[in-house]
């Protein structure tokens, strides 16, 4: 049923998706030649050749949709991922078409504007729709409408985490309705989840109960049983997703590899171990340090000079750091304290109203500026525009025993500003919630994802109230 209902929904939604593909040509037509112009002009392409042209437009744009995810369900993903979706297809859809009008057909006369404005008017209108959608089925679903029911099977970590989630996530309209399980006495509650009985009661439940998904949830010590497991859902049909109890071990989005016909699934990805990714990052890196490091020189210059002035010793203060691949470098900043011995470097970290900190170092570190001179450290190749930051060898050997995973951050080489600083944690944070942030970041990389890393630098990287 409730496949039959997700099927009625998306051949609506392809429907929708039609009236509103045609309507944003109509709407850039007339918004060409009636608004912005006093109506069409001479050798100007009827209002009719335009609409003959969706003969066209539509099948093409629909089936890129498809094939660009835009139907599949939405129940939990996010709204800027489902936006980026139709940005993405319709941006597919505009180069197919002037390569179609312009380059195939070589009809010329079709106006440029008038396709300009149909991608922005799709684009807008398709997501405004969807997010109305979105925004209407997720108050549908709070007041109790348009439920999942799931039955979980094994008491496991997996399995809390599951329920944390849905409960925490009324919108997406998961309802457990409770847990088999071995170990654990029937009866038994988690926030609100019953244990309803043993493995055993599941080809009892199946057919007595309606249920729309099967989550098997199983603790390691029983994944014997699952293929078992999979075998009695699959009997009675019923829809089944495996919540692995093992998951803190995969990233967010798994990478998987087909070994004809054998799946692989890789432990860690990570994009920019590809080559291709490798080269546009570098490319970047030295584009942006060069664009830096000559708009930046003038507050470089003065920075210099105040440190000198009013503070005995270098300008530049050297530091080892743990890069790229486990390999140590000198980081360069201005020099923010009073000289000092190594020994005396390498205490600790920088406290709240430390008298080793200068007076013009407490403002170059509030403001970031210190951080300036790793614009060179980026054009060298020790380090990257974006990324985790980098940690002192002793600090490292530390939280390598203590955080799980930590050393995941040294796959790419460390940055000047990354996803964990722009979103708050910088300075006396915490370590665990910034390696999350970094491994996050790590496995989800994309150039796009760079460049909004470094507007969001710009407009709330840059004053650290956690800079002592």
């Amino acid at each position: 049923m409730i496949k039959d209902n997700q099927k009625v929904f998306n051949r609506l939604l392809v429907v929708i998706d039609a009236v509103i593909i045609s309507a944003s040509l109509v709407i850039a037509y007339f918004f060409k030649f009636h608004i912005l112009n006093d109506g069409p002009g001479p050798g100007v392409l009827p209002f009719t050749t335009y609409l003959s042209l969706l003969k066209v437009i539509l099948p093409i744009y629909l089936i890129i949709y498809y094939f660009c995810d835009v139907y599949a369900p939405k129940r939990t993903i996010r709204k800027r991922l489902e936006i980026f979706g139709i940005v993405k297809a319709n941006t597919i859809g505009i180069l197919s078409l002037i390569i179609l009008l312009y380059l195939l057909i070589r009809e010329f006369n079709v106006s440029r504007s008038v396709m300009a404005f149909f991608y922005g008017f799709n684009i807008l209108f398709t997501s405004g729709f969807r997010i109305a959608l979105r925004n209407g089925l997720r108050t549908f679903r709070r007041k109790g409408y348009n439920l999942k029911h799931i039955l979980l099977v094994g008491y496991s970590r997996a399995a809390e985490e599951y329920i944390d989630r849905i409960n925490d996530n009324p919108q997406w309209g998961y309802v457990a309705m409770g847990i088999l399980d071995d170990h654990i006495p029937a009866g038994t509650l988690y926030k609100g989840v019953k244990v309803l009985g043993r493995l055993a009661n599941l080809e009892v439940i199946l057919p007595q109960n309606e249920l729309d998904e099967v989550a098997i949830s199983l603790p390691l010590k029983d994944y014997d049983y699952l293929e078992h497991i999979v075998g009695i859902c699959e009997k009675f049909g019923v829809h089944t997703k495996f919540i692995p109890d093992y998951n803190s071990l995969f990233p967010s989005k798994p990478y998987t590899e087909d070994l004809m016909g054998l799946p692989v699934v890789n432990i860690r990805y990570v994009p920019l171990t590809n080559a291709g990714n490798k080269f546009l990052k570098r490319t970047m890196d030295i584009v942006g340090s060069l664009a830096g490091i000559i708009l930046a020189s003038p507050i470089m210059l003065v920075a210099a000079l105040l440190v000198k002035m009013t503070s005995p010793g270098p300008v530049i203060f050297k530091q080892e750091r743990v890069g790229l691949h486990n390999r140590t470098f000198c980081m360069y900043k201005f020099r923010s304290m009073a000289v000092q011995t190594k020994k005396e470097e390498s205490k600790g970290w920088t406290v709240k109203n430390d008298p080793r900190v200068t007076n013009v170092g407490k403002f170059l570190r509030h403001t970031s500026l210190d951080e300036l001179p790793q614009l060179f450290n980026i054009l060298k190749g020790d380090m990257s525009l974006v990324g985790p930051r980098p940690e002192r060898p002793q600090f490292v050997e530390k939280f390598k025993e203590e955080i799980p995973r930590y050393m995941v951050k040294h796959q790419v080489r460390p940055g000047l500003t990354g996803w964990a600083q722009v979103n708050g944690l910088r300075g006396d944070t915490s370590i665990r919630k910034r390696i999350e942030y970094d491994l996050y970041y790590i496995e989800n990389w994309t150039l796009m994802m760079d460049i909004k890393i470094i507007f969001m630098t710009f407009f709330t990287g840059f004053i650290n109230k956690n800079a002592y």
